[in-house]
């Protein structure tokens, strides 16, 4: 076996399925020749709470999809909303962000309508009698999309794609389950960090602003702040902003 690529090997039905991970994809397996299923989805976790941002999440998450599915060749996650449009976020290739971007069908309900009432939805064969033209006119044979998150207006899905019909068994829809799992906690720890570094940050730039305001106008702290949020009121801008653009012009509000 060549380092670098990721094996899946299923042994007799009578024994159960291991998924082999080769040192180069997942260097906490380092010096084991193979790792099994909790293994590997620990590898990935912590891949995953290693970026740096939301968007770079996403971004891992789709690679490491591909990685350890099986059956995968493809794989992309991304919003569904109400009207069932779909809006792509991440993608291993431009094959399946176009399989991604856009609208329903004409005249039929699409295969990913049935996540809004249940956590996954397959396509077993795109030529077959579910009739998915546009996934068998790009290539597509199969399709396992799973839930990461849901509200009332919208979802963000996890999709794996194969180019062969019947490619996700039950050992892929149990590795998915799992895998959308950490996907989900390290998406909300990633917006959490972005929020938290965010909201820091205007912190900071209204601080700044106020410290403008309260030596060009003979202000007091709490004076100076309140003039801001008037400003903000009168004007309709978020305080941010109207900070923002004190700081970089020196401008009263």
């Amino acid at each position: 076996m060549c380092c670098g690529a990721l094996l899946r090997t299923a042994v007799r039905s009578c024994s159960p399925k291991r998924f082999v991970v080769v040192s180069s994809q997942f260097s906490d397996a380092c010096g084991f020749p193979g790792v099994d299923l909790a293994e590997a989805l620990t590898a990935a976790a912590r891949r995953l709470h290693e970026t740096a941002s939301a968007d770079s999440t996403l971004d891992a998450a789709v690679r490491l999809t591909v990685d350890l599915l099986p059956g995968a060749e493809h794989a992309a996650i991304s919003v569904i909303e109400r009207d069932n449009r779909r809006r792509p976020l991440a993608w291993t290739d431009e094959v399946v962000r176009a399989a991604e971007d856009g609208g329903p069908p004409a005249g039929r309900q699409p295969y990913w309508q049935r996540l809004w009432n249940a956590p996954v939805a397959e396509v077993a064969d795109s030529e077959g009698d579910e009739g998915e033209d546009t996934l068998s006119g790009l290539g597509l044979r199969s399709v396992l999309s799973l839930r990461l998150r849901v509200d009332r207006r919208r979802l963000t899905v996890l999709t794996a794609y194969a180019r062969k019909p019947r490619a996700f068994d039950e050992a892929a829809l149990r590795v998915g389950r799992l895998f959308t799992t950490h996907v989900g906690i390290a998406l909300d720890s990633a917006t959490v960090r972005e929020q938290l570094t965010e909201a820091m940050r205007t912190r900071d730039l209204i601080g700044q602003a106020t410290g403008i305001l309260m030596e060009r106008m003979d202000l007091d702290a709490t004076g100076a702040f309140e003039s801001m949020v008037r400003a903000s009121q009168r004007e309709n801008v978020k305080l941010r902003d109207l900070a923002l653009r004190i700081v970089a012009t020196h401008e009263k509000p």
